[in-house]
């Protein structure tokens, strides 16, 4: 199955000169939302994953499913005053400003085997703080699964110390 066949191209999206990659017709398909779930948890199996780790809010969509089949826990990575107990937090900068993650102080384990799910892998910059924020509460980040990867934007060299795998490069 070709699952670019189910992303939709929006010109001048959020702004003008953006080409924006829209997920939702896959999402919408059962049939490429199962394959593309499916390609990620293989991927999970592979990397020995203990524990899915998904940033806000499309990591859920995916990491969800993945988590769900094989049977282990997700820890949502959320922006400041979304968790409702004690989190540990970090944060970054951005191309235009900063932004903070969250993540409940109990949720990772010392010596978890993490696998971070998001949909895009683009600039690497919130994927790299989910990576600080997991290695800081003692997890090991065993992989990184996207949906799509644009690769002109140059995220894997961000996160170069680690396993990526992504299903669509654009």
């Amino acid at each position: 199955m070709k699952l670019e066949n189910y992303i939709a191209e929006v010109l001048n999206f959020p702004k003008e000169g953006i080409l924006f990659r829209d997920i939702t017709p896959l999402m919408q398909n059962g049939e490429a939302f199962k394959e593309a779930s499916n390609q990620i948890i293989e991927y999970a199996k592979k990397v020995n994953a203990t524990i899915i780790v998904g940033p806000e809010s499309r990591g859920f969509i995916f990491g969800c499913p993945v988590a769900y089949s094989l049977g282990i826990g997700f820890v949502p990575v959320r922006k400041p005053n979304k968790l409702p107990r004690e989190t540990e937090s970090i944060k970054y900068e951005l191309e235009y400003g900063s932004n903070e993650l969250h993540m409940h102080k109990d949720s990772i384990k010392k010596g978890d085997r993490v696998l971070i799910v998001d949909d895009l892998l683009a600039t690497g910059g919130t994927v790299d703080a989910t990576i600080k924020l997991v290695e800081k509460m003692q997890g090991e980040v065993v992989g990184c699964a996207f949906l799509i990867e644009l690769s002109d934007l140059k995220g894997r060299e961000v996160l170069k110390n680690y396993d990526i795998f992504t299903l669509i490069k654009y």
